[in-house]
């Protein structure tokens, strides 16, 4: 929704930061400052590749953003580290000056698009050691999400397991653009080990290992970044239609940044082509929709915005379940939305006390920490 200028570091008593509700943001990004805080979780061989090869992270951006490293102004720390990447600052403006009572750290590190798959697990391993380290430790109310090179499942699964045994990481994190969807029957072993691990799959915004729209590359990052759902409706057609759930019954999945305006028209879509071609996929039980709300929740930012509001209530309503929002902030983005402002007036203060704080307490298990 809009947004509004985040509460200063050293404003974090003052009570207008404050909001009546219990907070929980589903979406806070921790970032890598530069590739030496990851050595010293990575094996000596690594120091040297990367020394040698001029290694300084994965990533690059193919549209220009406009907003440096897609930040709020204000969100850039005087200690001149990247924005989310000081625990002391993100603290002081986010957890304190907003009263959040937990946050869930979501490190948009791009370990998948690696090629050296050993390398990838290296710092994939390297990520949630220095996000336990830097963040986890730093402050009770971070929670973390565990990053894998999809790439390589079976090390994948691996690092799940591991990361896993750590019971403040509350979320195993995908990208939502990915090189094949995640319903595919490669990645069965990264979804064992979330489901056997009881850590809900998080597949957020972002991603980009080809074309990004199905006729191909766009002109500008507006289209990219309106354009994400596509990604988004297509993992939900994958992990349903291939029977994720049916092996995996009690895996849940959050779809973080994606929106959900489009979810009751896919499900209509859906529902209506299963009736007719149910004998191409006979290991569903019962209706699509029926996984999808059963499974999926959604993360409220970034919220469609109709110009009536009362069109966003009945967006809600046909997602049919009032437990289905989960708040976010997604700081330090530039489209950072204010917990204050997050949810628009009309929507009822009980289903808006479930999605500041009630809905995503009943979706993660913070009581593994």
């Amino acid at each position: 929704m809009v947004t509004t200028a985040l509460p200063e570091a050293d404003a974090r008593t003052d009570s207008h930061a404050k909001t009546q509700f219990k907070l929980i943001d589903a979406d806070v990004h921790n970032y890598v400052n530069s590739i030496d805080e990851l050595l010293p979780f990575m094996a000596r061989r690594w120091h040297a590749y990367i020394e040698q090869s001029g290694f300084d992270g994965p990533g690059g951006n193919v549209f220009p953003r406009l907003y440096e490293y897609a930040a709020r102004r204000d969100s850039f720390p005087p200690s001149g580290l990247l924005p989310g990447g000081d625990p002391d600052f993100a603290r002081d403006q986010l957890l304190d000056g907003w009263g959040i009572e937990a946050a869930i750290l979501n490190p948009l590190y791009a370990v998948s698009a690696l090629r050296n798959l050993d390398f990838s697990n290296a710092i994939a391993r390297a990520v949630n050691e220095l996000t336990a380290a830097r963040w986890l430790d730093h402050d009770p109310r971070w929670r973390g999400s565990i990053v894998v090179n999809t790439e390589d499942p079976d090390a994948a699964a691996a690092e799940i397991r591991r990361a896993g045994r750590d019971p403040r990481f509350v979320q195993l994190l995908l990208i939502v653009r990915a090189v094949e969807p995640y319903g595919r029957r490669r990645y069965r072993p990264i979804l064992a080990a979330a489901s056997d691990m009881g850590l809900p799959l998080g597949i957020h915004f972002g991603g980009d290992p080809g074309p990004i729209t199905a006729t191909g590359w766009p002109s500008y990052y507006i289209e990219d970044h309106t354009g994400m759902p596509q990604a988004f409706e297509a993992q939900v057609l994958s992990l349903v239609a291939e029977g994720v759930f049916e092996t995996f019954p009690d895996l849940r999945v959050a779809l973080v940044e994606g929106g959900f305006a489009w979810l009751p028209a896919l499900m209509w879509r859906f529902d209506k082509n299963y009736k007719g071609l149910r004998d191409e996929i006979p290991w569903l039980k019962k209706l699509p929709s029926e996984y999808i709300r059963e499974h999926f929740r959604a993360t409220t930012q970034p919220m469609e915005e109709p110009d009536d509001p009362r069109h966003l209530l009945q967006i809600m309503d046909m997602l049919g379940r009032d437990d289905f929002l989960m708040f976010a902030t997604d700081y330090p983005h530039w489209d950072f939305d204010a917990p204050d402002r997050a949810v628009p007036p009309i929507v009822p203060d009980d289903m808006r006390e479930g999605i500041m704080a009630g809905n995503a307490a009943a979706f993660y298990d913070f009581d593994r920490a």
